[in-house]
């Protein structure tokens, strides 16, 4: 959920100490808490990350006000909902300077690890998590802000994070094949690839130029062409679904930088065939603070 200041609640580093407080009076043996800053927790002072700012709208979005943006983004999981919801009540009661902006409740289904990599089944019943690397030295590299790339210095060791409320046009997607299913997609439900590699190794698109092994319009094609350049960011992404017929995902990436990840990902996807059932309707860009107190200081004084 994304969280704005209340009109006249204090600001300053006391009101994010306060919430970064009830966040860990929120958590508990069942329930993981993690904190994200918008840009919008700035204001006119304080010193921002240099590409934080609020999420664009990229072609093919409908942007509702409502669910996107927000001065912070929390984020509380487990493995029960039932703990998560009593979670969610705690933290409201303990906060009282700031009021959720939106929510949304999200689920993995068929949630596992395998090879290193944290997978889930999306509701177009595909697996995914593949692209992440299974090295958690890679993962550190791709997600956390470096000495040297011209951040404020609190913000070293922190990750650009993005979160996109994609509404699925599930109903629309079951009428097709699952043949055509795998073609928009670029991969087999399962994970493997069109042309017969297997799950962790490279699909052969030089061999494949005119795309009749896995189409040039395909979403894992256009969004990493060149497969041993893999996009420098690592997903995650959670199901959801609101009823009368309101499913998606709730996507989710970390970046040490938003331009050559998540940005340039969203540019080439422009024209892909899965853009016929996906309507990004929320979410917005955040920065997760490195571990440790000293961060809420550094952010609104500058």
């Amino acid at each position: 959920m994304a969280c704005d200041r209340r009109p006249g609640a204090r600001g300053g580093a006391g009101s994010l100490r306060a919430l970064v407080s009830g966040l860990r009076e929120t958590a508990s043996d069942g329930v993981s808490v993690g904190v994200a800053l918008g840009s919008g927790v700035f204001g006119a002072v304080g010193d921002r990350p240099r590409q934080l700012v609020p999420m664009p709208s990229f072609p093919g979005d409908l942007l509702d006000p409502a669910q996107s943006h927000g001065d912070v983004l929390i984020q509380l999981a487990g493995e029960r909902a039932d703990d998560v919801r009593a979670a969610v009540e705690r933290f409201e009661s303990a906060v009282t300077g700031w009021r959720v902006r939106w929510r949304i409740e999200g689920f993995r289904a068929g949630n596992r690890v395998e090879g290193g990599r944290g997978l889930a089944r999306n509701p177009f019943h595909f697996t995914e998590g593949f692209g992440n690397p299974a090295d958690e030295r890679e993962v550190l590299d791709r997600a956390l802000v470096r000495d040297g790339q011209g951040e404020p210095a609190w913000a070293v060791g922190g990750s650009y994070q993005v979160v996109r409320i994609i509404r699925l046009a599930t109903e629309l997607w079951d009428k097709d094949s699952v043949h055509e299913q795998e073609r928009i997609i670029g991969r087999r439900r399962d994970g493997r690839w069109l042309d017969g590699a297997p799950v962790d190794e490279q699909p052969n698109y030089p061999a494949d130029r005119r795309g009749r092994l896995t189409p040039l319009d395909s979403h894992v094609r256009l969004a990493t062409p060149d497969r041993r350049r893999p996009a420098p960011l690592v997903r995650r992404g959670y199901g959801y679904d609101r009823g009368d017929g309101d499913t998606g995902l709730v996507f989710s990436c970390f970046q040490r930088d938003l331009a050559a990840g998540f940005e340039t990902v969203q540019k080439r996807l422009a024209g892909e065939a899965m853009a016929t059932y996906t309507l990004t309707t929320g979410g917005g860009y955040y920065f997760v603070p490195p571990p440790g107190d000293a961060w809420p200081a550094a952010v609104t004084t500058g």
